[in-house]
Order: structure tokens, then sequence, then C-alpha cells
């Protein structure tokens, strides 16, 4: 049975590669009728914290990802990596180490400099055990390192890029544990990853290093490695690392900015990953039925502000008229409903994202409206010109004429339908007059282009 894991670190909030990682787990497992295990990978007891872990787990539920098993917390399984430690200890596949900091960053330094790959080369690896337990009893600081292999090959087969080898030489022996309490991330993944019978692990490229580390760990253990396969970098438009320049990271940004799960979902699912086909839009069930992870690339996602930005807009305009105003409701004056769905309706089709809606309407919501004058005229036209065609429109309205029919007296409809706008929004772009004066009512359009009429004079 397939079996794969998303294994966060509660350290911070949850964004966009984490995201991606997520999707494609469950989407992977989904596809395959396998099962996903949340593993909150929270042993960093310094950086973890409760707060994070409820955003995350609030995050993958807004964005309808589920798991079968879980939430699984490091924190609680101590129990289980002390006794794996205590076997490799004891099958001499670890060993405690007592160089200080100092003597082992000196070691790299000297390695470095003689061109060598800076690693540790095992000064404590063949200690007596007598020296070893005498050293314990002492209470001279020590960390528990794994014995690496020398000048051995270690490969996979990485579902995304193919073979991948490195040779232990470059590795040195690693530490995978400060203690008996204190276990480190190569070591707690290898173990969990081998007891919980996971046979795909989706990641970032990030991690390519650790996996063969991870690999040497579970073999000393006598497990079963599983199949991995690693993700590309997701970078900004410029090239570079997401940064807040090129995008949001964080998930609650976005949710908080009105971007929906829905298009979040069928954008994050098209980084790095491509269907073989023009298809853009997709609901979760059409990506479990499409996806694979022989079609996610090697190469960098390129995250696009403005092609999310677009898919959400596809999403509202076809989300119902009150379905949206009920989402817009946070970021809208309390109203009546109805009233706001009035409001709303000019804007169906603009938005692309609910708080946009707003900047956009929230001249509906003012008693008096401020803007520079200026912004009243069309073109070249003078403030007499302005004030005339206010004044026309003033009294077509009183009288419940036609404004198109004023309008396309004109030479040029901008000259009555220009400062009118303006007069009713004081914005450049906006919802057309027509409408607006229709939401507005006559008495508050009157009161607004006589407002207009006397900062002209």
């Amino acid at each position: 049975m397939i079996k794969t894991r998303f294994a966060p670190s509660p350290t911070g909030p949850l964004h966009i590669g984490t995201i991606r990682t997520a999707l494609f787990s469950f989407l992977f497992a989904q596809k395959n009728k396998g099962d996903l295990i949340l593993r909150i990978e929270d042993t960093d007891k310094e950086r973890s914290k409760k707060e994070w872990e409820e955003e995350l787990l609030k995050g993958l539920s807004w964005l309808g990802i589920k798991w079968n098993e879980g939430p699984i917390r490091q924190s609680e399984r101590n129990e289980i990596y002390k006794e794996k430690l205590e076997k490799l200890i004891e099958s001499g596949h670890a060993y405690h180490c007592f160089c200080s900091k100092e003597e082992v960053e000196a070691q790299k330094k000297h390695l470095m400099a003689l061109g060598e790959a800076p690693v540790y080369r095992g000064k404590c690896r063949d200690l007596p055990k007598e020296t070893v337990e005498k050293y314990l009893k002492e209470g001279r600081p020590s960390v528990i390192r794994f014995r690496t292999p020398v000048n051995q090959v270690i490969s996979f087969n990485d579902i995304i890029r193919g073979k991948i080898s490195n040779n232990t030489n470059t590795m040195g022996d690693f530490v995978i544990a400060k203690d008996f309490d204190n276990f480190l991330f190569n070591f707690t993944c290898a173990v969990d990853d081998m007891l919980m019978k996971i046979t795909h692990v989706i990641r970032g490229e990030d991690h390519i290093p650790n996996t063969p580390k991870q690999i040497l760990i579970i073999n000393s253990l006598g497990g079963k490695e599983p199949k991995y396969a690693h993700l590309p970098l997701i970078l900004g438009t410029d090239g570079k690392k997401m940064s807040k320049r090129t995008g949001k990271i964080s998930l609650s940004e976005y949710i908080s900015e009105g971007y929906l799960p829905e298009a979040v979902v069928n954008f994050i699912a098209f980084l790095g990953w491509n269907p073989g086909t023009s298809k853009e839009i997709y609901t979760m069930e059409e990506l479990i039925n499409d996806f694979s992870l022989e079609r996610v690339q090697k190469s960098a996602a390129i995250f696009n502000i403005e092609k999310l930005d677009w898919i959400n807009g596809l999403y509202i305009r076809k989300m119902s008229l009150m379905e949206l105003t009920e989402k817009c409701l946070p970021y809208l004056p309390q109203r009546p409903i109805e009233e706001l769905s009035k409001i709303v309706a000019l804007y169906h089709e603009r938005l692309k994202k609910l708080s946009e809606i707003t900047e956009l309407t929230d001249y509906f919501f003012k008693d008096k409206l401020e803007y520079d004058k200026e912004l009243l005229r069309w073109k070249d036209m003078s403030d007499e010109e302005v004030k005339l065609s206010l004044e026309k429109t003033y009294n077509a309205i009183s009288n419940d004429e036609d404004i198109m029919e004023l309008a396309n007296k004109e030479s040029n409809r901008g000259n009555i339908l220009w400062p009118l706008r303006v007069a009713l929004t004081g914005k450049k772009n906006s919802a057309g007059p027509l409408d607006i004066i229709n939401v507005l009512g006559k008495e508050k359009t009157l009161k607004r282009i006589k407002e207009a009429i006397e900062l002209i004079k």
C-alpha cells in the first residue's frame, strides 16, 4: 500500500513551499488509493510553538487537504528515539563524540584549506569502551554521531530527478543527537519514515543532501528505505528566492487578503507540475485524477502573483452574487445584506481578490467625499465647463431624465459622464455612473453633485 507523509516543523507560518509539499503528498496518496500521515516535526524545542501548529492545521483544513493518520508529534516519541539510538550505539553504527565545538571548527577550517570536504573525520569513533564510559561518568560534554562508512557511494533513484549519488567521504560522521533527550532531524526523520512504513517521501530539493544520511540510518536499523521525490525550488518572477517583494510568503496572508482556497490549490498545483495539456483550471477531484510525480519538472517553479490573481478572479466570477456578498462581509461595513449585495454586484466581474472590495466601494459608505477638484476635469475642460456639466446632470436627475440621452447630445460623452463619475465616487476608476446612481439613490446622488459644484467654484 502506498503511504506518504507530510512532515512540517511548527517553527513559523505555513508558507507556499510547505503548502505545495502538503498538496503534492495529498494528491499522490489520493491518486494511488494510499494514506497520508501528518507528522509534526517539533523536536526543535526552542523554535516549535503550539500556535504555529494550530495555524498549520487550520491552513490545511482551509485548503481541503486531508490526512488519514495524525497529527503525530515527534515530541511525544522520545522513548522510541532513545531505543533506536541505543541500538545504533550498541551495533557500532553510532558513537559518543567528545570533541569540542572549537576542535570541530578548527578541523573543518584545516580541511577547507587543503581543498577537502569540511566534514568530521571521526577522531572519537574508535575510543575504547572504557574511555567512553569514563568520560560520560565525568560528565564531559558530548554528542552522538553516526559512523558513516568510508568511501562508499550511496545512490537512490529520485522519481523526479533520476539517479542521485553521493560519496560518503563528503558526509563525514554527522551528529544525530545532542544527547538522549535531544534528537536531530535526520535521525528522527529516518526512524519515523521506517517505523511508519512510508513508501514515498515527497519534499523540497533542499533536502537532497539529507537523503543519503537518512538512507544510511534506515539501513543500519534494518529498515527499508522509501522512494524519494524532491520538488523544485519556488522562485519569484525575478528568478530569486521568494520574498515579500515578489509574493506573500505565508498562507495566512493570502487568506486575509481574500484569496479562495480553490484558487490557491489550483495555482499551487501548477508550481512545478504540468498535466501535459492546455487545461489550467482544475477542481481538487480533477487534480487527484490527473496528478503524477513523473510530470513534476526539475527546474525551478516561478511564483507569479498575477497568475494567482487571474485564477482567483475566475473563481470569484463563478460564485453566485449572494455567496460572493457573504464572503465579502468581513471587508465591508455592517449593513443589511440586501444593500451590500447591490454594491457587490457592481464589482462582481472586476474583483481579483475579496479584499479589493473595501477600496473599490468605500465611497458608498462616506457622508462626504474628499478629492482634488482637478479630478473632475475631463481632458481640457475649463472650470466653467465642468460646472455647467454638473449642473446639467443635477437638473436631469432632479427631473428623472435620461442621463445617457443627455451625454449623447455632447460631442464627447466624457464631458458629462466623467465629472459625474468623480462627483459620485471621488475616484478615477469605478463602476459606471448610472449603476452607481441606482445604488446611491436620488437624494444622495444630488447631494454629491451639489458638493462637486461647490468644489469647482
